[in-house]
């Protein structure tokens, strides 16, 4: 009789958590060997919720990681300029509110957060806290404490909004022309009508698939960078090991050739004592095209182009530099301006200037100077264009 076990349990495989539905642990016997194996988790596709795609996305994955950074911060260093009308706005009290709309953050961490929520939760909520009747302050409030109460119509009545044990309730509307003092903004949900659909939620698979090969990749160097195998007992005599041998053999692994500090140490194998491999290689596995697949497509979810992220196997873009304009042109920009038209909109009601128009300011985009600079060569080049018409053509009033 032979005997068998799997290294892979020996160092570190086996899992203390008992088996949960479809999960087989433990010993069996099977043709004459046995075989200690464990099956990992259930495989299922479960939907997550925004603390979950926070913790296991955003907290743990770099992909994750730098898409919503990347995507946050390019938004909030956009500059806004208030119109009303055509007309430029300068010193209103909205602009001085959004440069700096609470005491503990500043206008670009505002649209950080919003951006984040956003991205992650598919919903965010902008609320306007003053007194008597004027707004002083802005707050972003997280969409995992936020519950929306339905009225007999379908539509919003309140939110609630759960911080540890208070509660707050505020009403979705005021009875009045004035806004509402909460804003919801929300990305398209093809089967909700009231809250948004998160872009990481799309990439779920890709996300786990993408942290299980990270998982994978430090398990594998915590078993000095092996596959998981077997050692098979063939005596010559047709004997078992004692279960002596046995626990002695198992120590011996783990004490002399577990952890990336023995990685490559050769094995020594008594008399009827053979090595055989377990499992696929990594490259035969095709794992690392795997894994950049899944981070591929974890950016493709966001908008973000994969050679912003350093991912390889990405031949979209011609260079870098085309890359960054199309992630500007397709991803930031509309994401901006439809957060600067929906907070203008309300806050120029809470302010009763509802002709105000709250954008953005594309001359100083920096991902947009080669673009920027070409219509400018475009424009100066056209002889039947008067100096007036030039300066119209590229954004600029007529010279006082």
């Amino acid at each position: 009789m032979r005997l068998k076990r799997t290294i892979a349990g020996w160092f570190g495989g086996d899992d203390p958590r008992p088996a949960g539905p479809g999960e087989r642990k433990g010993a069996g016997v099977a043709g004459g060997a046995l075989v200690f194996s464990g099956a990992g988790e259930d495989g299922a596709w479960r939907e997550k919720g925004y603390a979950a795609l926070a913790r296991s996305g955003f907290m743990q994955n770099p992909v994750v990681y730098r898409s919503v950074r990347l995507i946050a911060e390019s938004a909030a260093a956009i500059p806004t300029v208030l119109y009303d009308g055509a007309e430029e706005v300068a010193g209103h009290p909205i602009i001085e509110l959004l440069r700096r709309p609470n005491g503990g953050s500043d206008g670009a961490a505002l649209i950080e957060a919003l951006c984040g929520h956003l991205l992650l939760s598919g919903n965010a909520y902008l609320e306007a806290a003053g007194l008597e009747g004027q707004v002083q302050a802005l707050h972003a409030l997280r969409p995992d404490r936020i519950r929306i109460v339905e009225g007999q119509d379908g539509w919003p009545e309140a939110y609630e909004y759960r911080a540890g044990a208070a509660l707050r309730r505020i009403a979705a509307e005021t009875g009045s022309e004035r806004p509402p003092l909460l804003l919801h903004l929300r990305l398209f949900h093809p089967l909700a009508d009231l809250t948004g659909y998160a872009p990481l939620a799309a990439a779920q698979a890709a996300l786990e698939l993408h942290n299980a090969a990270s998982r994978w990749n430090k398990s594998l160097l915590d078993n000095s960078a092996r596959p998981s195998g077997a050692l098979v007992y063939q005596p010559a005599d047709g004997g078992n090991l004692s279960p002596e041998q046995f626990e002695r053999l198992k120590a011996e692994l783990d004490s002399g050739y577990s952890g990336p500090a023995r990685a490559g140490r050769p094995m020594l194998l008594e008399g009827g004592l053979d090595w055989k491999a377990m499992a696929l290689s990594p490259k035969d596995m095709d794992f690392v095209e795997a894994r950049n697949g899944a981070a591929r497509d974890i950016a493709l979810a966001f908008g973000v182009p994969p050679m912003l992220l350093g991912i390889p196997g990405d031949l979209t873009y011609a260079n870098y530099a085309e890359a960054n304009r199309a992630f500007f042109r397709l991803t930031v920009l509309p994401l901006i301006t439809r957060l600067t038209g929906a907070i203008g909109d309300w806050l120029g009601g809470h302010f009763e200037a509802p002709s105000l128009r709250l954008s953005v300011d594309l001359d100083r985009v920096e991902g947009l100077s080669a673009e920027r600079e070409a219509r400018w060569d475009r424009v100066a080049s056209a002889d039947f264009l008067s100096r007036a018409e030039k300066r119209e053509a590229v954004g600029y009033g007529a010279e006082g």
